[in-house]
């Protein structure tokens, strides 16, 4: 807590009173995410490339960052192929469902930029015709969904549809088959991606020759949980869920770890997996789409109290508009109060401004104490944070590059 406060402490220093409520992005330190985890898994595998998934966070800046930390961008929409074209990036990979003619063709228009990683034959076809009439060809790789029930089912091919796949693709003209993709998400830890990439490995010993030959890359997606690990109320425990099913009211506002594996454990042991299981069969190049673990404390929230109504309950000028959605009923971030800085926790509502019950910051600060035009700052709002945001009753926060 302490290197938080200072650093909220030299951000005001830097910037005298910034707008209330700002997004703050720090730039260094995302640069500095983006090097590490290159390097933790650039010591493991000899040929590498990696990602940044747009999604986690569309701030153009952010992007601009990772571009040049010499990552590629991650795009699973034509609003988001639009924007990395637009930014430079010239080394992009196109993924998701449901692409409609209209992205398909942008992907065409700049095939020497894009590589379309396919979700279903459907595509397959829809890519082709494109292609064709435009006279370009694509590069392009396939998707295989690795739940193959439930509502993971709506990504990619299942594994054992692969080689029809590859033979489908060479009727093709226009059409350069490179690659497989697949995701896990919310990955705490690599076992549920060692466990596919074994799958994959006999998959892959079933292929014909041939059409081991034809895959240059296989790319594992992204989903990797920052280190510092998940921290949730009661509410979102198993037994504080247990008591809500219960109907038992807890005053309990206390916050649970959910651990996380470090990056350098992550690299060592999917490292070896890979080597094992991947290039034992092919020597194809591994790429990465890590969102969350890039951008995660690269953004921050700065806000402050507008209105002291209570001694346990504070309303600020920030709603969580600024998020998208009621995160904080259930995540817990620290909120620092900068104005009256203590390594002290004590017990109060902060809430938003919205006109509406649920907009929740948290139920404590880091403080000690909290008046009105007091500044509050939340650390690590930098994914899936800013891209969520919506113009709901209050507008959003502008964007300050930080330094």
């Amino acid at each position: 807590m302490e290197h938080q406060f200072k650093k909220g402490q030299h951000i005001l220093k830097t910037l005298g009173k910034p707008r209330s409520p700002s997004y703050i992005f720090e730039k260094d330190v995302l640069s500095a995410k983006a090097h590490e985890f290159k390097d933790a898994f650039g010591q493991e595998l000899p040929d590498t490339g990696f990602y940044f998934a747009m999604k986690s966070n569309n701030c153009p800046d952010v992007s601009v960052a990772v571009l040049e930390a010499g990552f590629g961008l991650d795009v699973s929409s034509g609003l988001e192929l639009s924007m990395a074209l637009e930014l430079g990036a010239r080394d992009i990979v196109f993924s998701g469902p449901g692409k409609t003619e209209a992205e398909l063709s942008l992907a065409v228009a700049n095939n020497d930029k894009v590589v379309v990683l396919m979700d279903s034959v459907g595509e397959l076809g829809r890519l082709s015709k494109i292609a064709a009439r435009n006279q370009r060809t694509v590069l392009a790789g396939v998707r295989l969904t690795t739940e193959p029930h439930g509502l993971w089912r709506k990504f990619g091919i299942v594994k054992s549809e692969l080689g029809a796949f590859i033979s489908q693709c060479r009727k093709h003209e226009y059409i350069e088959f490179m690659g497989l993709q697949f995701h896990s998400s919310w990955n705490m830890g690599p076992e549920r991606q060692i466990a596919f990439i074994q799958e994959l490995g006999d998959c892959l010993g079933a292929l014909s020759p041939e059409d081991r030959r034809v895959i240059k890359f296989i790319d594992i997606g992204g989903g990797y949980w920052p280190e510092k690990g998940e921290w949730l109320h009661e509410s979102a425990t198993v037994p504080g869920l247990v008591k809500h099913a219960l109907g038992i009211e807890t005053q309990d506002k206390g916050h649970y770890l959910n651990p996380a594996t470090p990056v350098n454990v992550f690299a060592e042991k999917l490292g070896a997996a890979i080597r094992k299981h991947i290039h034992s069969r092919i020597p194809c190049k591994i790429c990465f789409e890590p969102g969350r673990w890039i951008c995660h404390d690269a953004m921050l929230l700065l806000m402050s109290v507008v209105d002291r109504k209570f001694d346990d309950l504070v309303v600020t000028d920030a709603g969580t508009n600024a998020v998208g959605w009621e995160r904080f009923e259930t995540d817990y971030f620290p909120v620092l109060n900068l104005s009256r800085p203590a390594f002290l926790e004590k017990s109060c509502m902060i809430l938003g401004s919205l006109c509406t019950p649920r907009d929740v910051w948290g139920y404590s600060y880091w403080g000690d104490d909290i008046k009105e035009g007091d500044i509050l700052m939340i650390p690590s709002q930098g994914a899936y944070t800013y891209s969520l945001r919506q113009n709901f009753i209050k507008p959003v926060p502008d964007v300050i590059v930080f330094p």
